[in-house]
């Protein structure tokens, strides 16, 4: 009777996490191969027309393809990561520096363990003049963020659902086996496990959370001035320029309050940034 009631217990303080886990393979857009199935997904709009004009080096018709392709498909939620990878490239060959960084940071919101579009876009900030150290209190946000982002929310949620089902496996072992060293074993591994299966889901908690709130943005303009108050008449604490990563913290009118990678705060107008 104990042991029922204890397996009630677990699952009911565990089972949460699985449904959100599972929830987010449900909901989240798959990611198109562009050689298979995007062209299926969008073939009324034909990527492989924006991919030749991208070859033939006509990267305006290619912007403007891709775009339109990435528009339908956000009515039909079927935007992939390998839409934006390409646009981005097509935007930073036509010297769109901020354009470009946009749509990689969108690609990796929607695959954040991709290498390629990591590496472009650690090329495309290389371009950028700003050149801002990161505050002690955001290296560890950046740290977390780096190890989150080695798979995606969808690739958590089976992580932890697999984390679960070895859980319920050490469980089982420590209630039902009489050996004295087995029944240890499975509780130390069964600790080890729920800890791994809250941080898997804690993953995909926050990934999911920073595709829905998105509280980031990227300078859009060669040279953006940042106030010490939501109005031109103001102090001006320090210029950014075009492709420059700010955090959003507030919003009062035509003016974002933003944070950048120092810590440094102040108000930016909404016109010279574009939230990722």
């Amino acid at each position: 009777m104990k042991r029922d009631i204890l397996i009630s217990f677990l699952i009911l303080c565990c089972g949460p996490f699985i449904t959100v886990g599972q929830e987010l393979l449900d909901t989240l857009p798959q990611i198109a191969d562009p050689g298979t199935n995007a062209a299926v997904m969008f073939s009324e709009d034909n990527p492989e027309a924006a991919t030749q004009a991208y070859r033939d080096q006509d990267y305006k018709k290619s912007i403007a393809l891709y775009e339109q392709i990435i528009t339908k498909g956000m009515t039909e939620d079927k935007v992939s990561a390998q839409l934006y990878y390409n646009l981005g490239n097509a935007y930073f060959r036509d010297n769109q520096l901020g354009k470009a960084i946009v749509c990689y940071e969108r690609a990796l919101l929607l695959d954040p363990g991709d290498g390629d579009i990591r590496h472009n876009l650690r090329f495309a900030q290389t371009r950028t003049i700003d050149r801002i150290d990161t505050a002690d209190n955001l290296f560890l946000a950046n740290w977390f963020k780096g190890v989150r982002n080695i798979f995606s929310s969808n690739q958590w949620g089976i992580v932890a659902i697999v984390l679960f089902i070895l859980f319920l496996g050490c469980t089982a072992v420590y209630l039902f086996v009489r050996l004295l060293w087995a029944r240890k074993s499975a509780f130390y591994a069964g600790v080890i496990l729920l800890l791994l299966m809250i941080t898997a889901n804690t993953f995909a908690f926050s990934q999911k959370r920073e595709r829905t709130h998105r509280d980031a943005a990227i300078v859009m303009v060669g040279a953006a001035t940042v106030n010490a108050s939501p109005d031109t008449g103001s102090n001006q604490l320090f210029e950014l320029h075009e492709g420059t990563k700010v955090k959003i913290r507030n919003n009062d009118g035509n003016w974002y309050e933003i944070q950048i990678a120092d810590g440094s705060v102040g108000w930016i107008r909404q016109q010279d940034v574009e939230i990722i």
